[in-house]
């Protein structure tokens, strides 16, 4: 089919390079040139750069509810619009331009976790499944009815390493959904809205480590945080982000930490124990700022009497 591509992440431009060895992609949409990570250079999003790679034309529009941008839309003649985390919501002018409609490649298990954020939000909420849903958009937010899923175990895995993984079942739902679509076969599943949950953008210092919280949720912070959105602390005056932390998983690790006091650090057995609201958080691998990413031991080796005990560590202030 004749496909117009809009998406902007990592996400999506692993699901464009699938699409366009099986599709004619006429265009690709994808958001303005912005400031990514820590330069101050205007970067192309990842969606661009594989765009461009691919020899695809590629259009930057700040929004798409003007009508010189509908009328250049439209002038693609598009089968159908795929969207893959854009970034801009579509008028009903944009929906209605492709016979065939809009597709959605929206990654969770919809009606669960609607919105800008699901992948962070199931990892958050303690989901042991997360998946990714083909949705016929319409004008609400994820109201859609939805054609194919499937579904990832969410278990240890990182915000990055389920992305990555749901960015591959997507394109593989999408294919599979745009030759249902063709043949007129594909079967549609309305939202129940009594199963809606929503998953709002993650807040800036949100997934920052407090001794208030418990084990449970500190780690699920750690494993829900990316590059836009760490997992900060200040452990021994040092402010650090941490990469991986998970509650003592075998015996010695509990004994190690037993008695662990909330803002305590511990360094014990070669092994480092933050003290959380109910008990310790062990950390595996952490970045203190201006340092490369270093395991606990490491660290711990640059700390002044860490061993001797009596150290804490807090919030990140604000």
């Amino acid at each position: 089919m004749r496909v117009v591509f809009m998406g902007t992440p990592a996400f999506a431009a692993t699901i464009l390079d699938d699409l366009a060895e099986q599709h004619d992609v006429a265009a690709v949409y994808t958001r303005p040139d912005a400031v990514r990570g820590r330069g101050k250079r205007l970067e192309p999003s990842p969606v661009k750069a594989a765009a461009e790679r691919r020899g695809l034309r590629v259009l930057t529009p700040r929004t798409l509810r003007d009508e010189a941008a509908q009328r250049e839309l439209a002038s693609f003649a598009p089968d159908v619009i795929c969207v893959a985390a854009y970034g801009a919501i579509l008028p009903k002018e944009v929906l209605d331009i492709p016979r065939f409609g809009c597709l959605n490649v929206h990654a969770s298990l919809l009606p669960r976790w609607r919105g800008a954020a699901p992948i962070e939000r199931a990892i958050l909420a303690g989901d042991e499944e997360a998946g990714v849903c083909i949705m016929r958009m319409e004008e609400g937010l994820d109201t859609g009815a939805y054609c194919v899923c499937r579904t990832a175990i969410v278990d240890g895995k990182s915000a990055s390493e389920l992305t990555d993984e749901l960015a591959d079942l997507g394109s593989h739902a999408l294919l599979t959904a745009l030759v249902h679509v063709e043949r007129d076969a594909a079967e549609w599943t309305e939202q129940d809205e009594e199963q809606v949950t929503y998953a709002s953008k993650i807040e800036k210092r949100e997934l920052d480590l407090s001794p208030n919280d418990d084990v449970a949720l500190a780690a699920r912070k750690v494993q829900a945080s990316s590059a836009p959105h760490p997992s900060r602390a200040v452990v021994a005056g040092r402010g650090v982000t941490v990469l991986e932390a998970h509650a003592p998983e075998d015996a010695a690790g509990c004994e190690l930490a037993a008695g662990i006091r909330p803002g305590e650090v511990r360094f014990a057995g070669k092994r480092l124990f933050l003290g959380m609201a109910d008990g310790a958080l062990e950390v595996g691998a952490l970045k203190p700022d201006g340092k490369q990413t270093m395991d606990a031991r490491s660290f711990a080796a640059g700390v002044q009497g860490i061993k001797d005990g009596g150290l804490t560590w807090e919030e990140p202030h604000a």
